[in-house]
Formats: C-alpha cells, sequence, structure tokens
C-alpha cells in the first residue's frame, strides 16, 4: 500500500492546519513561567509537543517528503507570525493604550531568541522525521511506539542542545542549562508515551482512510526540496 502523489489530501491539510496553530500557540505560550511537579518550565510544553506527535502522524503515513513540505510550512507560518508580531510591538501605541508592557512581553520576543528557536525547530523537526522514516525502513513497518518515542527523544534532544544555549547562554548559569534541557527532553517525551495509545489510533485510520502506508526508500533526505512531494 504505496503510494506517491504530487497533490496533498484533506485530511493532510487539516494536519497541516494544527501543526501550524501549535507552533504559533507555543510561541504565545512560552512566555508564561508555569511549575510541573516542582520544575519550573515554560507554558510551550502544553501545546509544543503535539506538534511532534503530529510530525510522527504525517511520517508514518504519507513519508518523509510530506513531513518535509510541513516543517517548512510550519516554519515559514510561524516566522511570518513572530515578525508580524514584532512589527505591531515596535509601532507606538496609542495615546489611550496603557498596556504595552504586557503586550510586549507577549510579542516582543528578542531577536537571539527567535532566531534560536527558530534554528531549533527545523534541526529538531527533521531529526524527528529522518528517524521515524529510518528505523520504518528498517522494521518493515513494524514498532511504531518504538520508532516514535526514539524519533521524539532524537528530535526534542536535538532542539534543547540548540535552543538553549544560544537562547541562554550568559544569561542562565552554565550548570542549570543542562539541567533544563535535559527536565525538557524528559518531559516531553514522557508527553509523547501518555499520548502514545491515541496517536497509534489515529494513525491507523488515517492510512485506512487514506489508502496510504508510505515507505521512503531510495528517496532524496535534503532538507530543501520542499515541493518534491512525488
Amino acid at each position: 500500500m504505496t503510494k506517491t502523489k504530487q497533490q496533498v489530501s484533506v485530511l493532510f491539510m487539516l494536519f497541516s492546519i494544527l501543526f501550524c496553530v501549535c507552533l504559533i500557540s507555543a510561541n504565545i505560550l512560552e512566555t508564561k513561567q508555569i511549575s510541573v511537579l516542582g520544575i519550573s518550565l515554560t507554558g510551550g510544553l502544553i501545546v509544543f509537543p503535539v506538534s511532534y506527535i503530529i510530525n510522527d502522524c504525517v511520517c508514518e503515513v504519507w513519508g518523509f517528503r510530506k513531513a518535509r513540505l510541513l516543517i517548512w510550512t510550519g516554519f515559514a507560518m510561524n516566522f511570518f507570525f513572530v515578525t508580524m508580531g514584532a512589527l505591531c510591538d515596535w509601532i507606538p501605541g496609542a495615546p489611550y493604550w496603557t498596556n504595552d508592557a504586557g503586550f510586549h512581553a507577549i510579542f516582543g520576543l528578542a531577536p537571539r531568541v527567535a532566531g534560536a528557536s527558530f534554528v531549533a525547530f527545523i534541526a529538531g523537526s527533521f531529526a524527528n522525521a529522518y528517524v521515524m522514516s529510518r528505523m520504518k525502513i528498517r522494521d518493515k513497518g513494524r514498532r511504531f511506539s518504538w520508532r516514535a518515542i526514539l524519533s521524539t527523544i532524537a528530535g526534542e534532544s536535538l532542539d534543547s542542545i540548540i535552543f538553549f544555549p544560544l537562547a541562554l547562554g550568559g544569561v542562565v548559569p552554565a550548570d542549570e542549562l543542562p539541567k533544563l534541557m535535559l527536565w525538557q527532553v524528559l518531559l516531553k517525551t514522557l508527553y509523547e508515551v501518555v499520548a502514545l495509545p491515541v496517536t497509534v489510533r489515529v494513525v491507523r485510520r488515517l492510512k485506512q482512510h487514506e489508502g496510504e502506508d508510505a515507505y521512503d526508500n531510495g528517496i532524496n533526505y535534503s532538507i530543501w526540496k520542499i515541493f518534491s512531494l512525488g
């Protein structure tokens, strides 16, 4: 049950929309510091791991090439949102506007943090998709749960290794950075594990509905071939 298509399905389009919404929501929620089991984290933890789950579903059902399109689409939409937010934050407020500080706290993302976030997202998302794709070929389609977890560990680890030093190096004490990175990876992976029963059912239904179960034999894994879908 293998197909190659240059067009995308309605379900793929809906997953792409949800993926973009998750990324944009994570940007806003990241501005709030939260405490989970006594551990200080950012609010983005609530929604950002969902993007990895969607990435897993898309790569498993439609293959790496569609996942590549998904990742770059998410990047473009997130970049557009952050740019528009920064532009609006830069424009002086109306004389009666009294909430500049609050608006700036949410939309005034520092260029350093924004740049680190974008680089980490691209690296982590493609690592996740690549591991999913290669393990599926190796395992001949078996053990979806195992590769979903391992791909998340690979993606989230690379994301954290890139983001925290670039965004917070020199701000957060050097001995605290590894702890922050480790907790991010552990909790986001736990999120994936808890959601795994639902993910497995969603993937099964998607394969049945779409009539697809992609295997990426002999494809070009370059991240730049954005519109190469078939």
